[in-house]
Parts: structure tokens; sequence; C-alpha cells
């Protein structure tokens, strides 16, 4: 990412929602007084869960959550980009498609029909796409939800006029830095954590539970050894696949350990 910030500049910032939860624009709200204080540093123009409705304003940093799925998705968000000097995709459903993704390997016009008494009537897209796959992004802040400090860390990092750091290391950092028992180890219990990049302070792990993979696929994730690992731990191959194709279920390294799985269960 080569875009900065000018330091003389109140930057003018907003936060878009797509197909989603809305539950990373509450790590936003849920800064509390950091959030007063940021208010003060930048010029929050449009944040709609927030009060402020200015959306086709020009921007320094435009945040948006959420996938693209229908029709209308596909166009605000090539205006937004227009009118964004850098567009920053904040978590799971804007970099991987989020949960609603899991519809990419099923017929989704054959779910409409079964749940909906008019379906001519919905406009959605065959797939849902993150944003990368329609707009350029500048950066990609993965999570579900992202937390508050990850949000902190990247507009602290533009107002110094540096690019935000992307924290690719694993989950299993984490545990080891705050001292918690490995799941995997101690207990048996497989878990995602090998695999998934950090962001989370190890949440799950510390109530002694397994990593679900919400920070998406770290780097250099060693996916064949981690399949491996749970089929030994007594996972079926069915299993290990709705491991891998979850929150992150389109993320390219989860969706080709998937496919590995489904072809070594068929040898």
């Amino acid at each position: 990412m080569n875009a900065t910030l000018k330091k003389t500049d109140k930057p003018r910032v907003a936060v878009h929602k797509f197909s989603s939860c809305d539950g990373c624009q509450l790590a936003f709200l849920n800064l509390g007084e950091d959030l007063l204080a940021l208010a003060e540093r930048v010029d929050l123009v449009h944040f709609a869960e927030a009060g402020q409705l200015d959306p086709d304003t020009e921007v320094d940093v435009a945040f948006v959550e959420g996938s693209v799925t229908t029709p209308e998705d596909i166009e605000r968000i090539r205006q937004i980009r227009q009118h964004s000097r850098m567009l920053i995709a904040i978590g799971a459903c804007a970099t991987a498609g989020g949960i609603q993704a899991l519809r990419n390997s099923a017929n989704g016009a054959d779910w409409v029909a079964q749940i909906y008494a008019h379906p001519e009537a919905i406009a959605s897209l065959g797939h849902s796409t993150p944003i990368s796959s329609h707009v350029k992004v500048d950066f990609e802040l993965w999570g579900c939800p992202v937390s508050g400090p990850q949000v902190l860390m990247v507009v602290n990092s533009l107002l110094h006029g540096v690019a935000p750091r992307d924290n690719a290391d694993k989950v299993c950092t984490e545990c080891k830095r705050k001292g918690y028992p490995c799941v995997m180890v101690s207990r048996g219990v497989p878990c995602m954590g090998p695999a998934t990049r950090a962001g989370c302070g190890a949440l799950c792990p510390s109530l002694g539970r397994d990593c679900y993979g919400c920070y998406g696929p770290a780097e250099n994730a060693n996916t064949d050894a981690l399949a491996a690992q749970f089929g030994s731990l007594g996972l079926t191959p069915q299993a290990i696949v709705r491991r891998f194709l979850s929150i992150n279920s389109q993320a390219p390294v989860f969706l080709s350990a998937a496919d590995k799985t489904r072809m070594r269960g068929h040898e």
C-alpha cells in the first residue's frame, strides 16, 4: 500500500456497510473513549451506524464491511472506490466473502425459491464475493469481527504516514506469548490455530476452546500438515473440509485445503 495521509490534514473518513452482520462496524463503536479521541483526529463524514450520512462524499479513507451479493452492491462499491483515496476492507465478509459465501458451492436460486414466496423479487447474485473481486483494495483487515485495537492500529499508522502492518502471524504465536496451553496437544482438540492469522488475542484458546479460523489463513499456513493432524485426531474428511470451509470459506488457501482433503478422502 503506497498511499498515506498528509500529517497536516484532518482526514475525511467513511465507514460503509455491504452484506454483513455489522460486527466489524461495532468494533469502531465499542472503542468507547478511544473513539471520541479518534473523532478529534479525523473527520468522520459517513458512518450510518453512528448517525453520519453522506455516502457519496469524497474521503481520504473508506472502511468497507461486508461482501458483494447484489447487482446494486457492484455499482455502489465502484462509486465508493471512485470517491476514496484509500479503501480498506474490514472483516471476513469483505476479505473472503464471509459466512454468506457458503452458498457459493450450492445453487443459490434453489435456496431463494424454497424460502421466498416470490423469488423473482429477490435481486441476488449467484455468489458472495470479497470487495477485492470488484475494485482495488489498498489494505485488508481480516477477522470475524475485526477488533478495536486492529482498527486503531490502521488509523494511527495512516495518521503517522506509514503503511499499516499486516499481521499474518499464526494464532499459535499469541497462545505462546500469553502462556495458554495448546488445546490440540494437551487435550487432543482439533484447532485451526496453526493455520489462522493472529489478531483476536487467542480468544477461544484462552477459554480452553479450539480456534475456528475467524481471522483467515495465516502466512505460510501448512494446511496439509494440519489436515493430516485432524485426521489423526479422528475427524472424517468431510469434517475436515467443514473446518476449512467455514467463516473464510472463499479464502484461496482454505479452498485449496478443502479440495485436497476431498481428493484424499476418495483415494
